[in-house]
């Protein structure tokens, strides 16, 4: 939280909002566009493109061989086939890029030079389906079937959907006769899903509520560590006191015993349910924010956390045991055993706080069994009866400036004038609160500027092991965001 430097009290606002932003200077044209995206035919030709994206399952997988080495990357030949049959006016007026063959990045330039870019993006890949659960999908897994409210199929929430309507923005534009002063780049990955998710939107749209909507101004960190227990095979008839197997088990449990540990956010500000939080949560964060405050900080935070459990997991790091393999006979004592264990870092954490977390576990657990251990390239322990290894990848973001800042500002102003301006907007007020996403780090070095927004509502996804659909009115929404967006950001005289 953001304290002040002095003792002087100062007048404490816990989450400063911004008012609607529609655009002025394009406002007949925004206006125009509202019309057309509100028609009929226009929403069924919409359904009908993210249907049809969602028919070509782009799947990506953890053990892809580079691209050129494995066949399974053709299916996003035949994706790229799809847009630019679907995208014509796209393809002939922006520049078109591709990177590593199959990552897309479509340049539309701008009048001023001067200005710095608007960026989007999305990504082309999707998680793959286990065929042999068909049967239990509510529609086939890559039906893109519309059913009058829905709209079916592995990739429609994540990420096709945010992927299409950015396609349909610009081709709305095009066809109006915009012509950017501010060039827009919007760039497609290709394997996103090999370590990614979903990017946080808004929340339920009730009557005599508040919609809370939470871009992601920064983000976790991202490590997989992996564990490899080696020992001597032979056979099952003459087994050890722990098989490599055993070993990795044990292991696994101290790990989940022993998490990272935690350490000490605007809803409580415009929290209209009552008994959502306690009545003190609003005094307890007012005095966090003043000099010395960290006794009232801690006892804020241990509110929230009862509170709302979403937010614990947001403020520490997490572990899961993703992936797990060994052995090859069932009666052979297996010489391997393998799990990969999936961290989030918090934002105030880092990789090297992770990494010395779980050597302080494995080292003693290598004592008492009698292990070597190899931990992030180096050999931190020698014993001639075994061999434990940890490999770990290390990621940690910066943090998007959001005080003062005008790119926020129309961020969120966008946000609030594309809600407010919906027909299905039935709230009293809209308030936009920092949060946390995932999954930029490739652009951490281009601009500090990183926003993690997609614009649907909590209710506007469905997404479980056999059911992902998008709800088709927020698909729509999507598009009418993403027109107000580049009309805003290109009103802008600076950056």
């Amino acid at each position: 939280m953001r304290r002040f430097p002095d003792e002087a009290e100062p007048t404490i606002v816990l989450c400063p909002q911004v008012h609607p932003l529609a655009p002025k200077k394009h406002s007949k044209l925004s206006k125009q566009l509202d019309r057309i995206h509100s028609s009929e035919s226009f929403k069924h030709t919409s359904y009908q493109l993210l249907g049809a994206s969602i028919r070509i399952p782009t799947e990506s997988y953890d053990d892809l061989l580079p691209v050129g080495q494995d066949n399974r990357w053709r299916v996003f030949h035949d994706f790229h086939a799809y847009l630019e049959d679907s995208f014509p006016r796209i393809y002939s007026t922006l520049s078109v890029t591709k990177i590593n063959t199959y990552g897309l990045v479509f340049h539309w330039q701008g009048s001023d030079y001067s200005l710095k870019p608007l960026l989007l993006t999305a990504h082309q890949d999707v998680v793959p389906v286990d065929w042999s659960t068909e049967d239990q999908w509510a529609h086939g897994p890559y039906s893109g079937l519309y059913d009058g409210t829905w709209i079916w199929g592995r990739g429609s929430v994540d990420d096709k959907a945010d992927l299409v309507s950015q396609l349909v923005t610009v081709t709305s534009l095009l066809e109006a006769g915009f012509k950017p002063r501010r060039t827009l780049v919007l760039t497609f990955g290709f394997d996103e899903e090999a370590s990614g998710t979903e990017a946080k939107g808004y929340g339920e749209n009730l009557k005599e509520g508040v919609i809370f909507a939470g871009p992601g101004i920064s983000e976790k960190g991202y490590l997989d560590a992996r564990i490899e227990v080696l020992s001597p095979g032979g056979h099952s008839s003459i087994p050890p006191d722990h098989t490599s197997i055993g070993l990795l088990s044990l292991l696994i449990v101290s790990l989940e015993a022993n998490p990272s540990p935690s350490h000490r956010k605007c809803a409580v500000e415009y929290n209209t349910k009552p008994g959502k939080f306690p009545p003190n949560m609003k005094d307890l964060a007012r005095r966090a924010m003043k000099p010395h405050g960290d006794v009232a900080l801690d006892q804020f935070a241990d509110a929230l956390f009862k509170a709302d459990p979403f937010f614990k997991v947001l403020s520490h790091t997490t572990q899961a045991v993703d992936l797990i393999s060994g052995g090859f006979k069932a009666n052979a004592l297996p010489e391997r055993a393998e799990a990969v264990v999936n961290h989030r870092i918090a934002e105030f954490s880092s990789a090297l706080e992770v990494r010395n977390h779980i050597k302080d576990l494995v080292l003693p657990f290598a004592a008492l069994y009698n292990l070597s251990v190899d931990a992030f390239g180096q050999n931190v322990r020698e014993d001639g009866s075994g061999l434990g290894k940890i490999v770990l990848s290390d990621a940690h973001p910066p943090v998007t400036p959001i005080i003062n800042s005008r790119m926020y500002d129309i961020l969120s102003g966008t946000i609030k004038a594309t809600l407010q301006s919906s027909t299905r907007y039935q709230a009293d007020d809209v308030v936009v609160t920092p949060s946390l996403g995932l999954d930029t780090r490739f652009y951490w070095n281009l601009t500090r500027n990183i926003f993690r927004y997609s614009h649907r509502g909590d209710r506007d996804d469905m997404y479980n092991g056999f059911t992902y659909s998008v709800r088709g009115e927020s698909f729509i929404e999507q598009i009418r965001f993403f027109t107000k967006l580049i009309l805003n950001v290109d009103e802008v005289e600076s950056d």
